[in-house]
């Protein structure tokens, strides 16, 4: 399954096993391809390696074998630093639980990844989160404290984090799985708009048929394999 130039990321028969005298096989030979721009569903029932495969696509785990390419660099390849450097400039996180600094406002939540990255305070930075806090309508609650904020709000906020470095890849788990229905609707709906405006790619994790059917592309997991991908044909 040869790279193509214009592939986001690639996983080639990608395991993951834990534990060493008892050996748990969670994920079992994963390929999959993420293009540019593409809005996809990953899904599955507990157990099924979701969160593994993204812990390993997000690079905060290794893979026990196969390969992950990620913006043409062979994953396995990059020592620590460079795998810090990669994850920081080209990946976005939003989880199901915000993860929010609580005692920093909704600007300064925004503006971290990019003074991770900078070491110090511009006026470029504080623009920009400002900017994507309008984006998710939440500018008139740049100062308001995370914990002075709605469970949605927050999670609004989140989204600015994730996009703040202009990530090509975002990667959301269960982003609306800890909201109400209206809630999620609307953050769903904001993953969409900033997937459709600057061509990010999504990944999200859900267990939530009605949203994943409003994806571009589903790929289920069944016991570490992929069982279906209505993108791409799955060898038998």
């Amino acid at each position: 399954m040869p790279t193509q130039p214009d592939t986001l990321l690639q996983l080639e028969g990608v395991t993951k096993d834990y534990g060493a005298r008892v050996v748990t096989h969670v994920l079992r030979g994963i390929d999959m391809m993420v293009e540019p721009g593409e809005f996809l569903a990953l899904t599955g029932p507990s157990g099924s390696g979701k969160s593994t495969l993204l812990n390993l696509v997000g690079l905060l785990d290794r893979a026990t074998a196969g390969r992950i390419r990620f913006l043409g660099s062979d994953v396995a390849q990059l020592d620590e630093a460079e795998t810090t450097a990669l994850r920081g400039r080209g990946i976005g996180f939003v989880f199901q639980f915000h993860h929010l600094l609580p005692a920093f406002t909704a600007l300064e939540n925004v503006m971290l990844p990019l003074l991770a990255d900078r070491g110090r305070r511009d006026r470029e930075m504080h623009e920009r989160a400002a900017a994507l806090l309008e984006e998710v309508g939440l500018g008139a609650r740049a100062s308001y404290r995370a914990t002075d904020l709605s469970g949605g709000e927050q999670q609004r906020v989140a989204i600015a984090r994730a996009l703040v470095m202009r990530p090509p890849l975002v990667l959301a788990d269960e982003p609306t799985g800890n909201l109400d229905t209206e809630s999620g609707d609307q953050v769903f709906r904001l993953l969409r708009t900033f997937n459709e405006r600057y061509g990010t790619a999504f990944v999200i994790v859900t267990h939530d048929e009605r949203r994943a059917a409003h994806c571009d592309r589903i790929v289920h997991l069944i016991d570490g394999l992929v069982a279906s991908d209505s993108g791409h044909k799955v060898r038998s």
